[in-house]
């Protein structure tokens, strides 16, 4: 660590992205790094059966491989997870579809749908195991200033921004580091502090979820099928559960939302495909409105954005969590490199390098999402059939359609070697 300083990283945001870089860190280097969230998640004792949190995400295998560089994979394999090896997308108005298989390019599985929470708590299990690693919690970043070769932060342990108690003031603190990095999410405090500028569009749909019992037990498969109300998803979870996400304008899900259980179900059932079989009960729902976002810069002074603090997508594909994990593995991969060559880990040309490397990639994804999304919006009959048609050659296109599930699962590309 440099003199003068508390710590070498300051990861504002203990998530599942923040948590992925500080373990990367922690694990990889020498570097003193300190953790900053605001609240815990619940606790899951490994081996036990608690019910299944709303918030899940497809892990693709590209952030499988940072789980397992961080020693974290274990964690979560002991908690719950479920591999998917197959993926369908079909055209809900025409006959077109398309079928990835894991085993078409000799691969174990595409994925895994995990816990948002199982994903935070096998990372913190890293965290707190690491003897370079400050986890503080809870812990709010009021200010924060890039002077020379020093970044200062006035923090405080009070979460309200706007309580000048005594109290509250007296839990105030700074603390000071060579580099600073905003992984607190889509209302990124560090983005703004930074006077950073967040693109943002909001889409027509917003998405209903719900962790459901089915008659069948659920196989390795998760599917979406695209209507012109809006898309459906399945995502497998162990035994005969599953999550259902549903898209459809704000009012139909806020109608959808206040029924009870009972004829929630039937409207399951009369709208989603007879392959999901009956349902027979409800665990949980909740809904959320689906913005795209993209900052407009990743960096400032000795500070760099992941995750969702930089950009959002749709979450037609589950590639969000997967997106900010590859940022938090390139930006380890260079911060590691130049604490081994010795240089300044915090320096602008570092920076750049790094939002070179990811913001271009994520434009790309957030584009190829838009561009989905906005093909299965209510189109005419020729366009319809064209759309149709696509799906269908994508499926016979051999080569080229194993490359797009290479990139699905974060294999493709220019991958970070965490991820590799």
């Amino acid at each position: 660590m440099s003199k003068g300083v508390d710590y070498d990283v300051v990861v504002v945001g203990g998530g599942m992205v923040g948590s992925m870089l500080a373990v990367l860190l922690a694990k990889h280097s020498d570097l003193s790094i300190a953790v900053l969230e605001q609240r815990d998640p619940e606790p899951f004792v490994p081996g036990s059966a608690p019910p299944y949190d709303i918030r899940v995400s497809a892990l693709s295998v590209a952030t499988q491989n940072m789980f397992e560089s961080a020693g974290a994979w274990q964690g979560v394999l002991d908690r719950r997870a479920c591999v998917y090896r197959e993926m369908l997308v079909w055209d809900g108005e025409e006959s077109g579809k398309t079928h990835f298989d894991a085993r078409d390019i000799g691969a174990p599985a595409l994925g895994h749908i995990v816990e948002n929470r199982v994903v935070q708590l096998a990372l913190q299990d890293q965290l707190k195991a690491a003897s370079n690693v400050d986890y503080l919690c809870p812990m709010h970043v009021h200010h924060h200033e890039a002077l020379g070769d020093i970044v200062t932060l006035n923090v405080g342990s009070d979460i309200g921004t706007n309580d000048t108690s005594d109290s509250a003031s007296s839990a105030k603190h700074t603390i000071t580091t060579r580099l600073l990095v905003g992984a607190d999410g889509a209302n990124s405090s560090i983005r703004e502090l930074s006077g950073i500028h967040m693109h943002r569009d909001a889409y027509e749909h917003h998405a209903l979820v719900a962790t459901v019992d089915t008659e069948l037990c659920q196989q390795d498969i998760t599917w979406q099928r695209f209507l012109p109300t809006g898309p459906q998803a399945f995502l497998p979870l162990c035994g005969s559960q599953a999550s259902m996400v549903w898209y459809h304008d704000a009012e139909e899900v806020s109608r959808l939302k206040a029924l009870d259980d009972k004829a929630f179900i039937s409207e399951m059932e009369a709208n989603f495909p007879e392959r999901l079989g009956v349902i027979k009960a409800v665990h949980a729902r909740g809904s959320f409105p689906i913005v795209k976002a993209h900052a407009d810069s990743y960096i400032s002074d000795r500070m760099a954005l992941v995750g969702d603090a930089a950009h959002t997508v749709h979450p037609l594909a589950g590639q969000g969590v997967n997106l900010g994990m590859l940022d938090a593995a390139a930006l380890a991969e260079l911060i590691i490199a130049a604490n081994t060559a010795g240089s300044d880990i915090g320096a602008r040309r570092l920076l750049r390098r790094y939002e070179r490397w990811r913001r271009g990639e994520n434009a790309i994804m957030i584009s190829v999402l838009d561009g989905f999304y906005h093909a299965f919006k209510p189109q005419p009959g020729a366009f319809r059939k064209v759309r149709s048609a696509a799906l269908s050659a994508a499926d016979n296109a051999g080569p080229l359609k194993h490359v797009v599930m290479r990139y699905a699962m974060g294999t493709g590309g220019e991958v970070p070697r965490f991820a590799r």
